[in-house]
């Protein structure tokens, strides 16, 4: 029996899920032979400020990107 986990941001809606669960499931009784009935999918959403890359999380870097960026005039310098 077969046990797909997969850990996601949430966010996506359900016929998203839904998709990737099919797919998964394909995936695995077309790669070992498992029986569609054998085959678990579990999926695990957390929240952007859960996961973290290089020690910024991803709601910390949503709301960076969001941010105006201010440039610089440097075309006064001398």
């Amino acid at each position: 029996m077969p046990i797909i986990e997969v850990n996601l941001l949430e966010g996506r809606p359900p016929e998203a899920k839904e998709r990737l669960i099919k797919a998964l499931t394909d995936a695995a009784i077309d790669a070992i032979g498992a029986p569609r009935e054998s085959v678990r999918v579990i999926l695990r959403e957390m929240a952007p400020a859960h996961f973290a890359v290089g020690g910024v999380s991803f709601a910390a870097k949503a709301a960076a990107a969001a941010q105006p960026r201010v440039e610089e005039d440097w075309s006064n310098e001398a």
